[in-house]
């Protein structure tokens, strides 16, 4: 049970910091030719070598409830699963559909209105875009669970290679319907389950894979970019491809490794942390706004891009902390 608690934070924690320099990175992606290129290449290896974050979150998912052995209870569920995050992202779309209509300029109420009107089919801010794949996985959560329950550990590995495939396919521009969004998401509930309940892949083999991975990713978003004169990055920065899937399943194992590595004063704070991810993740981007409407980046990005990531991770910890202290409010920050 430790070994489960304390991986899981480590991860979360990991992932929600890299989730942050996403996001303070935003605006150098479309610098191309206007800033110094060794400060764009720069900004964009830190993109290169962040994207495993939000698959992260996913395996996480698929690790804790694929593994749970508890009879399925479909009011429980719903009410504890999916009502958890469904309405604090709600709440907070409306709330940021509102600081859409913010600038410099003041406040224009029809962007805000217009953003608010696309929420079913839109996020309201650029990082919510992420509950539109993951709000609907918990509606697969509990057939992936059914099957790993029901069918031995070689179905389930090829059940997880079949997917792995369709990443491939995906990479590579070789669609169709087997490369739905829902079906390339999905695969990564699975794909937790494999490395954290059957240790498959071992770490000895993503080590290796995840690292070449990493450096291919970087690599090919530069040259094709050079190559183009503008930002580039094909489907190499995408999650739903093989390359992505690697580094997150690498970092995923070198999570376990490495929490059986740190003291436990250290887990201690992590796990105060990791209980305020989703918080952080949901508001940091109020931190991280007027950094990007003011251009707050008077350093070369070596320097700024973990400098704001600092600042802002930290604020958006402290605001989360200030909200979950009050049970009227708690339920912003699940």
């Amino acid at each position: 049970m430790r070994e489960k608690v304390r991986f899981f934070d480590v991860l979360r924690c990991v992932a929600a910091v890299a989730v942050v320099v996403i996001h303070v990175l935003g605006p150098y992606r479309d610098q191309f030719g206007v800033m110094p290129d060794s400060g764009w290449v720069t900004a964009t290896t830190f993109n290169s070598f962040s994207r495993w974050a939000v698959p992260i979150f996913i395996m996480i998912t698929g690790a804790l409830m694929l593994t749970d052995t508890r009879p399925f209870e479909l009011g429980y569920y719903v009410r504890r699963r999916l009502g958890k995050v469904l309405l604090p992202f709600l709440v907070w779309s409306v709330f940021y559909a509102w600081l859409s209509g913010v600038s410099p300029a003041g406040f224009n109420g029809d962007v805000a209105l217009e953003t608010l009107k696309a929420l079913p089919v839109h996020e309201t801010y650029y990082h919510l875009g992420f509950f539109y794949y993951f709000i609907p996985l918990y509606f697969v959560v509990p057939f992936l669970r059914h099957f790993v329950q029901h069918y031995d550990r070689q179905t389930t590995l090829a059940l997880t290679w079949v997917w792995l495939a369709l990443t491939t396919s995906f990479l590579f521009k070789i669609d169709g319907p087997w490369n739905h969004e829902l079906v390339l998401y999905s695969g990564y509930l699975l794909f937790g389950y494999c490395v954290y309940q059957l240790r498959w892949p071992s770490l000895k083999w993503l080590l290796p894979l995840g690292i070449v991975a990493l450096l291919l990713t970087d690599a090919m978003v530069l040259s094709n970019s050079f190559a183009a004169g503008e930002y580039q990055v094909g489907r190499w920065m995408s999650y739903k491809t093989l390359n992505t899937a690697l580094i997150a399943a690498m970092i995923f194992a070198l999570g376990r490794y490495v929490a059986d590595k740190i003291s436990e004063g250290w887990l201690d704070k992590l796990a105060f942390m990791s209980r305020y991810s989703l918080g952080i993740y949901l508001l940091h981007p109020i931190f991280l706004w007027p950094v990007r409407a003011y251009d707050w980046y008077f350093l070369p990005p070596v320097l700024m891009i973990p400098f704001w990531t600092v600042i802002i991770t930290a604020l958006a910890l402290a605001a989360s902390w200030l909200l979950g202290k009050s049970p009227k409010t708690a339920w912003l920050v699940p």
